[in-house]
């Protein structure tokens, strides 16, 4: 699926620019601590763990637990994995090897 058009614009391009500048976790974790709150750092972080745990099978009940998500963000994370620009699935399937060269 295409990205949302509404997103591209200069100021986001240089955003995604300088987040593909970043060549550790502990740079990451240095730019987007200063970039963002602790709190939207851990609703990302949350909301990433969501989608690794649909990828892998797990059941909404398993989510709840370990991520402590409400299941209307369960399911809202669950659409975007399967109906959004697919960059949730193109990321987990990097990470656990099964990109299937995109």
């Amino acid at each position: 699926m295409p990205v949302n058009p509404r997103l591209i614009e200069p100021d986001t391009d240089r955003l995604f620019e300088a987040v593909l500048a970043v060549r550790s976790v502990d740079e990451c974790y240095r730019f987007f601590e200063d970039l963002c709150t602790i709190q939207e750092i851990k609703a990302m972080a949350a909301r990433f763990k969501t989608a690794s745990m649909l990828y892998e099978g797990k059941t909404y009940e398993e989510i709840e637990k370990a991520a402590g998500m409400s299941t209307a963000t369960i399911s809202r994370v669950r659409r975007c994995l399967h109906y959004g620009a697919d960059g949730y699935r193109l990321v987990l399937e990097r990470l656990h090897g099964t990109d299937a060269g995109r």
